[in-house]
């Protein structure tokens, strides 16, 4: 394959490039803001220049880009010093979900707002007692009129203290096999009854949730699919959440680590030069190119209109660990100064201590290495199943560890 832009792929590039170079936020414009404002701020003005959410519809905010620009856009915008996203989720998984399943109405109404930063999206899946089992989710919704009630608690939910609405999957028929007693809604995050609380976690953030429902009330308008349809609509939440992130996301990478193997000393000689180092930099060079060519696989599905398949659990199964791993090894090269975690002290401004950190958590964020490699296992290599003790039982009826 040829991966060189084409005459016409070189043009959009120098044209994304030259906005970029002119219109990055200054510290002036940036000061004082938080980084809530500073990301809003920046994504404005990218939506206001018809730069946001490029491959999206033109009546949804978009500018009806390619797969391919869109490739280009995110790599000449990862070269400049932008303000941090907060709206990864509800670009990258509530959108995608909406433009599915919602109608043109509600499209018209709450897409625009989320390509221009206005509202921020957060994606209400995981709870407390299901583990990585998404389908054993236990919070419930129940007919009352035109509304549902729902009660119940929601965990480990990115960015619900800030976001204005979310998406969320909830039982609506306990009576009903796991997988098909679940029901789709979004929800404005202000609704009487909603409840977050912030999860402090090791790395010092505390952007991870509780949120906790108490008869909170949802308009039936404001569901996705029919009653009892919520797996096969969270499903297309989930592969486009693996496509999001399928690559690790931030932090360490290769060229990080590379680097500072060329900057610290193993018994008095660049530690690049240590066989070992080199040999465990060629395995993680190896894996971010296989990463990178199963992300281009996956960029040729959404260039036909295709839904991101479960191969994308690849990535995320590879990508997520060896972030953990460059972070570690990071940490031993630098030896005693490894245990130093200061942005004003620390190399490269302490990131390796951060991604070190906060890595644990991006094993389990978006589904857990064990998850990923039976989807990978049952669904892209045609392995049997896991034996599930709970298939096809009434969900009220499944054993549970107080029964």
């Amino acid at each position: 394959m040829d991966f060189n832009d084409t005459a016409v792929e070189a043009t959009f590039r120098e044209e994304v490039r030259t906005w970029l170079s002119a219109n990055i936020p200054t510290p002036d414009e940036l000061k004082g803001l938080d980084y809530i404002g500073r990301a809003k701020l920046w994504q404005k003005r990218k939506y206001d220049a018809g730069w946001a959410c490029i491959r999206w519809p033109k009546e949804h905010g978009g500018r009806d880009a390619s797969a391919i620009d869109q490739v280009i856009w995110n790599q000449e915008e990862s070269n400049f010093d932008t303000p941090d996203s907060v709206f990864g989720i509800g670009h990258g998984m509530c959108a995608p979900t909406m433009m599915a399943w919602a109608t043109d109405e509600q499209n018209k109404n709450y897409i625009p707002k989320l390509a221009s930063g206005e509202d921020v999206w957060c994606q209400l899946f995981s709870e407390p007692a299901g583990g990585s089992d998404l389908a054993a989710l236990r919070t419930r919704a129940e007919k009352d009129g035109d509304d549902w009630i729902i009660n119940g608690q929601k965990i480990w939910t990115s960015g619900a203290h800030y976001s204005d609405y979310g998406v969320l999957v909830l039982r609506t028929d306990p009576t009903a096999p796991k997988h098909q007693g679940l029901t789709y809604f979004f929800i404005d995050m202000k609704s009487a009854g909603i409840e977050v609380k912030p999860i402090r976690q090791i790395s010092g953030g505390a952007n991870f949730n509780e949120v906790y429902f108490t008869d909170v009330r949802v308009s039936d308008a404001q569901r996705l699919g029919a009653v009892g349809q919520g797996w096969q609509v969270a499903l297309t939440t989930l592969m486009n959440e693996r496509a999001s992130i399928g690559g690790g996301g931030g932090g360490v990478n290769f060229d990080s680590v590379f680097d500072l193997a060329t900057r610290v000393n193993i018994d008095d000689a660049p530690a690049i030069k240590d066989k070992n180092v080199r040999a465990q930099l060629a395995t993680w060079y190896a894996q971010e190119s296989g990463l990178k060519f199963n992300g281009y696989r996956s960029m040729t599905a959404l260039s036909r209109g295709e839904i991101p398949g479960p191969e994308n659990s690849i990535g995320k199964l590879v990508g997520a660990p060896k972030q953990q791993d460059m972070a570690s090894f990071a940490l031993d090269l630098l030896e005693s100064g490894g245990a130093i975690w200061d942005p004003e002290l620390s190399d490269a401004a302490g990131m390796f201590q951060a991604t070190y950190m906060a890595s644990p958590g991006l094993r389990i964020a978006g589904g857990t290495d064990e998850i990923m490699a039976n989807i990978i296992a049952e669904r892209v290599l045609g392995l049997p199943q896991d034996i599930r003790v709970d298939k096809g039982i009434p969900f009220n009826e499944v054993p549970t560890s107080n029964s």
